[in-house]
């Protein structure tokens, strides 16, 4: 992989789901390649859906200390939001018709530089602020 490339929160949980399977699979090689590639980028909206959902909403949830361990090894990918990225996710939602948080992830991902969206959530192939949308676990 090369360029910048934005990492949802689904790509983080399914990583780290190891009752996901192929998608476990799938999500552990892309991490692994950003980190090799030094190319991964995420926002304060992706670690804090990560946390909650791998520590309440899947089968086997993680413990806190480790989710929060998790948490920290990527927070080195995180860019900061900001009120900026709040006022231009209400464009995208408006223009991409998609929901708000969905737009913010596109807002983080813009202002990360990133030129693909690694999510489940977004429709792939759609472009939205120049950025490529991609689904990882479509097909197969």
């Amino acid at each position: 992989m090369s360029g910048k490339v934005f990492v949802d929160s689904n790509i983080l949980i399914y990583a780290h789901d190891v009752d996901e399977g192929r998608k476990c699979a799938i999500a552990q090689e892309i991490l692994a390649q950003l980190l090799a590639n030094k190319t991964g980028a995420l926002s304060p909206q992706v670690l804090q859906e990560f946390y909650v959902n791998i520590t309440r909403k899947v089968a086997k949830p993680l413990s806190k200390r480790l989710a929060r361990e998790i948490l920290r090894d990527f927070s080195v990918w995180c860019i900061d939001t900001t009120a900026a990225e709040v006022a231009a996710a209400f464009r995208i939602e408006d223009e991409a018709k998609i929901s708000f948080w969905d737009a913010l992830i596109c807002a983080s991902a813009i202002k990360a530089g990133a030129e693909r969206v690694l999510s489940e959530d977004l429709n792939p192939g759609q472009r939205i602020g120049g950025i490529l949308v991609e689904n990882p676990f479509a097909g197969g």
